[in-house]
């Protein structure tokens, strides 16, 4: 397996050099079929001699440019090749011909392609006629046939070798597009990670800091007039914090810690119920009601239901203002669960015009939009502010 392994990458390296430096290839295999030709032709002294020589150098040398420049190189060829038929005798770089039918066939422009494939047959019947015509007709036919098949073939293989490069092309762009979906890929997973991080965050640490902050008011006043009140204030708030806490710390671990490492269970549905009653610890007036025997829910889900209850108690919290009576009900319906917040406090105004780089309701709705379900919000009948939101069992 190695053995085959360095193998593949010398013959990688080799065609790699080749593609390089094909004009430097081109250039040498042209001057040695010029030198070829040119020392046959002086040595069998036909074709005029120096002449015969000059006009086969001429067929060759053009073969040097035929993949950069193929119809300039073409014409040449068939400049020199047809100059020979004013010589008494045939010129010895007649091979230079096929390399170009084949050249222009693989590199120039399909007009090119054709000419050239059209030109070539009809040389070989003008070269057939014109060397050959004391083998008789017989023989006139089968040379003629024998050097238009030699052209044809060229021509065959030129077009493959073009459908070769145009495959090659064609690979490279699909290349590049993938390459270019996959970075768009990446920045959409990115940008969504940041945002659910974002939502996380607000959710964790306007709740958090929303109970510390009532807790600190309600026990700065009450602390006159019974002190007692004071330590159970500090032990919430002290609570509340610790949770912040270890809250902040199992999201950030999800951006430290690699696939499999352990992380703390993340809040759910079945939660509800203990976090009211840490809400209700703050001096809120809550009552909470589940309907319905609780279902398995997916963590996601489980995670938006928990988030989104949360987020309703922070905002009211936040802006019901005191003696605000507060009431959740967690109902397990056969299709979705549905959670409903209610409050008869006053901030149903704040809460429909949304301080600058506010979070909560869009955060809300985004997470039901997330798993196919739906938030609505708005100011009740009478006073005071709901939240209403369907989060089916599966996304």
């Amino acid at each position: 397996m190695r053995q085959q392994d360095t193998s593949r990458n010398v013959f990688d390296r080799v065609v790699n050099w080749t593609r390089a430096n094909s004009l430097l290839i081109d250039a040498l295999i042209a001057l040695v079929m010029a030198g070829t030709s040119w020392l046959v032709s002086i040595s069998v002294g036909v074709a005029g001699g120096v002449v015969g020589a000059v006009i086969s150098a001429g067929m060759c040398l053009p073969l040097a440019v035929r993949r950069r420049y193929p119809e300039v190189s073409g014409v040449l060829v068939a400049f020199f090749g047809i100059s020979q038929l004013v010589l008494p005798g045939p010129a010895y770089g007649n091979l230079a011909v096929l390399a170009s039918v084949y050249a222009m066939a693989a590199y120039a422009a399909s007009w090119a392609s054709r000419g050239g494939l059209a030109l070539g047959l009809a040389g070989a019947l003008v070269c057939a006629v014109r060397f050959f015509s004391g083998t008789g007709i017989g023989g006139v036919v089968l040379l003629s046939a024998f050097i238009g098949f030699m052209v044809l073939a060229s021509w065959s293989l030129g077009s493959l070798r073009r459908s070769q490069r145009q495959n090659e092309v064609a690979l490279v762009e699909r290349a590049r597009l993938l390459e270019n979906e996959r970075d768009n890929e990446s920045r959409l997973a990115a940008t969504a990670e940041r945002q659910r991080i974002a939502r996380e965050m607000h959710d964790v640490v306007a709740h958090s800091l929303s109970v510390i902050i009532a807790q600190a008011d309600g026990g700065r006043y009450a602390a006159d007039a019974d002190p007692g009140i004071a330590t159970t204030v500090l032990e919430t708030i002290s609570g509340t914090g610790r949770q912040a806490l270890a809250d902040m710390r199992n999201l950030l671990g999800v951006l430290r810690q690699g696939p499999g490492d352990a992380l703390a269970p993340q809040p759910d549905a079945r939660m509800i119920p203990e976090l009211v009653a840490q809400v209700r610890t703050s001096g809120l007036e809550v009552e909470a009601e589940v309907l319905g025997p609780p279902r398995e829910l997916p963590p996601a889900i489980g995670l938006a239901a928990y988030r989104i209850v949360q987020e309703s108690l922070t905002n009211v919290l936040k802006h019901a203002g005191p003696r605000a009576r507060t009431r959740v009900v967690v109902r397990w319906d056969d299709d979705a669960l549905r959670l409903d917040v209610e409050d008869d406090g006053r901030g149903a105004a704040s809460m429909l015009q949304p301080s600058p780089g506010g979070q909560g309701l869009v955060g809300m709705s985004e997470r039901a939009r997330l798993h196919g379900g739906s938030v609505t919000s708005g100011p009740r009948t009478g006073g005071g502010f709901s939240v209403r939101a369907r989060l089916p069992y599966s996304s």
